[in-house]
C-alpha cells in the first residue's frame, strides 16, 4: 500500500513538473471590430493545440486591455501595463490575423506597438484568413515582428472567406487545415523553447 502510494505521488509530482515546465503561447486575435471572426478562429486554434499537450495555450484578446491609439494619451492607462504584463508571461505567439486592405488591422498594430522587450526573442506562427487567405496580410506582419525581434515559423494555415466560412461570418473550416495547423504549432514550440535559451 505505501509502496502504490509512493509511487502514485511520485508520479503526480512529475506531472506537476512537466505541467510547470510547459512553455506558455498566447493565441492573439487580431481584431476588436464589432462582429467579428477572429475568436471563433481562435478557438478553433486553441481546440487543436489543446489536444497536443506539448504547452500551456490561452486566448490573448486585445480588445480586453482597451489600449488607447499610440501617441495620444500619458500612457498611464492599466491596459497598457497588463498588456506588457500578459506578453511577457508568454513564451511565444499564434496571430489570428485579418486582412484589412492588404495588411493587417489597425488595432493589432497600435497593440504590437504598445510593447518592446516584452516581444523579444520568442517565436510566433501565423494563422490568416480573406479573401485570399489574409496572405498579404501575413507578409505584413512577417516584416513587422522582425524589428521586434520575434521569429516566425514557415507553416502558416490560410483560410479563405469563400471556402471556410458561411456567409463570410459562420466559420467553418475545411479538414484540410488540420496538418498544417499542428505544423505551425510544433514549429512554434520548438522555436519557443530554443529562443527561451536567449531570454
Amino acid at each position: 500500500m505505501g509502496f502504490l502510494q509512493k509511487l502514485f505521488g511520485k508520479q503526480t509530482e512529475e506531472e506537476e513538473t512537466m505541467a510547470a515546465e510547459k512553455l506558455n503561447i498566447g493565441i492573439i486575435l487580431g481584431s476588436t471590430r464589432q462582429g467579428r471572426v477572429s475568436p471563433q478562429v481562435g478557438e478553433w486554434v486553441k481546440g487543436i493545440a489543446d489536444k497536443r499537450g506539448d504547452a500551456n495555450y490561452e486566448i490573448v484578446d486585445i480588445a480586453d486591455f482597451n489600449l488607447p491609439f499610440l501617441g495620444t494619451t500619458d500612457g498611464t492607462e492599466p491596459g497598457i501595463a497588463a498588456w506588457n504584463e500578459k506578453l511577457a508571461s508568454l513564451d511565444g505567439y499564434v496571430f489570428i490575423v485579418q486582412e484589412y486592405n492588404h495588411s493587417i488591422t489597425g488595432a493589432l498594430k497600435n497593440a504590437i506597438d504598445f510593447a518592446r522587450e516584452a516581444w523579444y526573442n520568442k517565436a510566433a506562427g501565423i494563422v490568416s484568413y480573406g479573401s485570399t487567405g489574409g496572405a498579404r496580410a501575413a507578409e505584413h506582419l512577417r516584416g513587422i515582428l522582425g524589428e521586434i525581434k520575434v521569429a516566425d515559423v514557415r507553416t502558416h494555415p490560410t483560410l479563405s472567406l469563400f471556402t471556410d466560412f458561411e456567409n463570410m461570418s459562420e466559420f467553418k473550416p475545411q479538414e484540410l487545415h488540420l496538418d498544417n495547423v499542428n505544423a505551425m504549432l510544433e514549429e512554434v514550440v520548438a522555436w519557443s523553447g530554443a529562443l527561451k535559451t536567449l531570454r
